[in-house]
């Protein structure tokens, strides 16, 4: 006897549907085919176990499954409940007429039939209601993801005999159902780092503003204890809340990591990732020998914060230069090829040398320029032409520090920061690859940065007499686009230009050259 039953899997972050055909016949032995990977290839164990402990059984025959396409390579403990289900229907242990085609069946089985959560359950839900299947059934704890998608019946279940009894004694099971727009809006929250907790550091935040209002990329160059890593914390507080569209494209990366909440099933809040500095090139842009997305892709439509920029290692920061350019990063194996996208800010702090004390005559310990070098060229020049904002962090006075008021909050300066975004949206309607002012190619610049003779002048002698790169140039326009579009205005002037300058920190001499 010959039987389907449907699983899925998850490449990237999109879902293939799987067909586990199940045959059995005259003799005894037990063959999975298909290319499956050495955690299915153990199933069998589990699946006996789990059957036997719920009063069914795998019966002494030959068994033959496979899992087609054949030529798909198939990883992970999803698969159990499929083969399962499989078994128990060609082996007549469940009746035969039953709906079991209309249904995606998930689970990895414990031995006592219980099931443990998957991975991509929403990448999987949404490749089911594509497909026109009715519903999916899948661990409970993975329930309120895979009800995201509309239109799909959703069963959430902790043991397999829920699974046999809903096809065998038609034992109706409970459907997960979400209100997703309800969901949504319900748990945007008020942020667990506020700015107005900051003291002082008034052109820091300044600085935060634009950098959140244009999506640009920024980095913090002070001493140690100036306050660099609780600026960068607090960013995502002031970027504006995530559309539903950028909730369910950063939710459904997190389900392929294993890494998505059980309590709401969708993300609400932009990402925050702070890698440590022994991290590896892998880890940071996603890959493996099964491709995972890397800390770049978990950061997307979020913030990737590189705290001691220069402590990473030379190599890993460089593999960051392609994704910052175009906002996925694609992995190729021999067999197969996957994209992720990898859409964030980059916020990166650093102290100005080895010591920490560059250019303060009081400091404790002081470094030579053969220190300052070999520290500072560690960030090449290539990934700095792809940061638009650099400045200067400076200690706090202890009257700043003892100060009682509090500062503006983080929803004060979240609403000019989205009135601005919504300028720039409304800008670029028509261009598919920009939505805000960070990701404007020469020809956008050109067009909406132009300036009158005064502002040329001011950039032209600004940038001779500090000595700024020519890479600064474009940098500086963009940023003073999004300095004239928190004013409202819809021309950039010498004002803008004259802030925007100011944060260039690095491109003058003495820095890096």
């Amino acid at each position: 006897m010959l039987t389907k039953v449907y699983g899925s899997a998850v490449f990237g972050v999109e879902a293939t549907t799987i067909t586990v055909e199940v045959n059995v016949d005259n003799g005894v032995g037990y063959h999975l085919v298909g290319l499956p990977d050495n955690a299915i290839k153990e199933s069998n164990y589990r699946i006996a176990a789990a059957l036997q402990n719920n009063g069914y059984k795998i019966p002494g025959k030959k068994l033959i499954l496979n899992m087609s396409p054949a030529d798909l390579r198939k990883e992970g403990s999803a698969y159990d409940m499929t083969l399962a289900m499989g078994i128990l229907i060609a082996t007549s242990q469940i009746e035969e007429n039953n709906p079991l085609k209309d249904y995606i069946i998930m689970g990895e089985l414990s031995l006592d039939g219980n099931l443990q959560p998957i991975r991509g359950a929403l990448p999987i839900a949404i490749k089911a209601k594509e497909e026109g299947f009715k519903g999916f059934i899948l661990p409970n704890k993975n329930a309120k993801e895979a009800a995201i998608v509309e239109g799909l019946e959703v069963y959430g279940v902790e043991n397999i005999k829920e699974v046999i009894e809903f096809f065998n004694a038609k034992i109706p099971l409970e459907q997960t159902i979400v209100d997703l727009e309800t969901e949504f809006y319900e748990h945007l929250s008020n942020p667990e780092f506020d700015f107005a907790d900051v003291k002082g550091q008034e052109s820091i935040k300044r600085c935060m503003e634009i950098a959140a209002a244009g999506g640009h990329n920024i980095i913090l160059i002070g001493p140690p204890g100036s306050g660099k890593t609780m600026l960068a914390k607090r960013l995502p507080s002031i970027l504006p809340p995530m559309t539903l569209q950028e909730s369910l494209e950063t939710t459904k990366i997190h389900s392929v990591a294993g890494r998505t909440l059980q309590k709401s099933g969708i993300m609400t809040a932009r990402p925050f990732r702070s890698p440590h500095h022994t991290i590896s090139d892998v880890a940071l842009v996603g890959g493996g020998q099964y491709p995972q997305p890397g800390e770049i892709s978990l950061a997307h439509n979020g913030v990737l914060f590189l705290d001691e920029l220069p402590e990473f290692k030379r190599g890993v920061l460089e593999v960051m230069r392609q994704p910052l350019e175009d906002r996925d990063v694609t992995i190729s194996r021999a067999r197969f090829t996957v994209t992720y996208p990898a859409s964030f800010m980059l916020v990166a702090s650093m102290n100005p040398s080895p010591s920490g004390y560059f250019n303060d005559p009081d400091a404790p310990v002081q470094s030579s320029p053969q220190e300052m070098q070999r520290y500072l060229s560690k960030v090449s020049g290539p990934l700095l032409d792809r940061i638009d904002i650099h400045i200067e962090v400076t200690p706090v006075p202890f009257e700043k520090l003892s100060d009682e008021r509090k500062g503006e909050p983080s929803t004060t300066i979240r609403e000019r920061v989205s009135a601005a975004r919504k300028v720039q949206t409304e800008r670029f309607v028509e261009l598919d690859n920009v939505h805000y002012n960070a990701q404007m190619g020469v020809k956008q610049i050109r067009t909406y940065c132009k300036l009158d003779a005064e502002s040329l002048q001011l950039l032209k002698s600004a940038m001779e007499r500090l000595n700024l790169s020519a890479r600064a140039y474009d940098r500086i326009l963009k940023v003073a686009r999004t300095i004239a579009d928190l004013e409202g205005n819809k021309i950039v002037d010498g004002s803008h230009i004259g802030e925007a300058i100011q944060y260039r920190s690095l491109d003058r001499d003495g820095w890096l050259g």
